[in-house]
């Protein structure tokens, strides 16, 4: 499968650089070396001049100018060598010739081979071969991300269809932060735009941490891998191709704990842990029973940034925006108003405590984790909040339902019982049913 096509590279900005740019740089990169950048807060042109070389997995097309977001890290990494042209000024940049890569690579290739077996077999049954499922784990910062957009890409190119999953709700790969979403993915991604989201699942949990309802972030996760078990019954090509699984990078205590609930949930075959010695060795003795599942150690790429966390807030308002507005603020939400009768704003989690005489000697009371309870627009300050649009017909089936997308919350008006708010499409809303976590976000203009 070549890559290329409208829905990879979209049209170059301008096919020749302006004349006499002072920011004009070259660079030339030897085989298996990587180009590691970080963008300034302008955005930064790039091409390949001559050779071949990729961001993520996805291969750039010769000569055409690709334009990078500010503020965004990548590497640019060549297989055979390559000539590097960028215009624009980068926070750094710097060549690297100790990369990961070929140990990458090299499970890609077992990969590929697992898919080919559950291919032969074309039985539909729950105990023929399955494709691989690839959960990828480690601490912040490991770059996990990374290599599960390179494991995907190099799967699409090899022609497979495989479904990306993404379980970490502080950043969000494919949609808004507080959600966990599914995707499949036909096409290597491309190293600007992302995962598409025309074809997501997608569950809104509301935050951004697992913290703040444990029981309600794994209903979810059992939720959405149930849902992919199904399509998977009926969709022979979609079960040999597998997944590939992006996890949070809180791996201690209660972290752990839920690391191994999505192992288990999802029936995961190939634990990939990056770069921690520990995490590997205590997924390796716990999982020693399963025959089925290998773990394996990977290390974790030189060019990984640690990020703070004014740089990880600053990332999920980037994501919430590019949401609304697009990658380069090309698209217009619309502004609409509805009286506070004609949607029901509702919150999971919290509700009365059982009393104390009803519960075992010795325990707290604990409100309900999974209640669902309706939110009064007039008492609660909904202004500047993420709101999920649910496609549950009934408030009892929100937590069980997925989501159809999101609006924010400009202005609640008391007086007139007027709620406006912005949202990607014009028109009603999908359902009149709208899921309210901790998400905010303030516009910047």
């Amino acid at each position: 499968m070549a890559y290329g096509g409208p829905s990879m590279n979209p049209p170059a900005l301008s096919g020749a650089v302006p004349g006499g740019s002072s920011n004009l740089k070259q660079v030339k990169l030897d085989r298996e070396s990587e180009l590691r950048i970080e963008v300034s807060d302008e955005p930064l042109r790039l091409r390949v001049v001559n050779g071949t070389a990729e961001i993520f997995g996805s291969e750039l097309p010769p000569e055409i100018w690709r334009t990078f977001p500010p503020r965004l890290k990548f590497a640019v990494f060549t297989w055979y060598g390559a000539t590097i042209e960028m215009d624009g000024v980068t926070e750094t940049d710097y060549t690297a010739d100790e990369t990961p890569m070929v140990s990458y690579v090299n499970v890609h290739a077992i990969l590929d081979a697992r898919r080919r077996f559950a291919k032969a077999s074309t039985s539909t049954d729950s105990e023929s071969p399955q494709g691989p499922r690839v959960i990828v784990v480690g601490p912040t910062d490991s770059g996990k991300s990374t290599l599960t957009k390179m494991l995907i890409s190099w799967a699409a190119k090899q022609g497979w269809k495989p479904t990306f999953v993404d379980l970490d709700v502080g950043q969000g790969s494919i949609t808004i932060p507080g959600s966990i979403a599914a995707t499949p993915i036909e096409m290597p991604l491309d190293p600007v735009e992302g995962f598409p989201l025309d074809m997501a699942l997608v569950y809104y949990y509301g935050h951004t941490t697992p913290a703040n309802n444990v029981e309600l972030y794994k209903t979810m996760v059992k939720e959405l891998a149930q849902v992919l078990e199904r399509q998977f019954l009926g969709n022979p090509e979609s079960r040999a191709a597998g997944m590939v699984i992006n996890t949070m990078g809180w791996i201690d205590g209660i972290g752990y704990e839920l690391l191994l609930h999505a192992i288990e949930t999802f029936n995961a075959s190939v634990v990939l842990v990056l770069g921690q010695e520990k995490l590997f060795s205590m997924l390796k003795d716990v999982l020693k029973s399963k025959s089925n599942v290998d773990v394996v150690k990977l290390h974790k790429s030189g060019g990984v940034v640690a990020r703070n966390r004014d740089y990880r807030k600053t990332g999920r308002s980037s994501r919430i925006q590019e949401y609304f507005y697009g990658l380069s603020k090309e698209l217009s939400p619309y502004a609409n108003t509805s009286s506070f009768g004609d949607v029901q704003v509702f919150r999971i989690g919290g509700g009365p405590q059982a009393p104390r005489s009803a519960l075992p000697i010795g325990s707290d009371p604990v409100s309900n984790p999974l209640r669902v309870t309706t939110v009064n627009i007039e008492e609660r300050d909904l202004l500047h909040s993420i709101l999920a649009i649910s496609y549950a017909e009934e408030p009892d089936q929100i937590v069980s339902s997925n989501v159809s997308g999101f609006v924010y919350v400009t202005e609640v008006d008391v007086l007139r019982k007027k709620i406006t708010y912005l949202a990607p499409s014009p028109g009603a809303l999908p359902s009149k049913f709208l899921v309210a976590g901790s998400l905010t976000w303030l516009e910047s203009h």
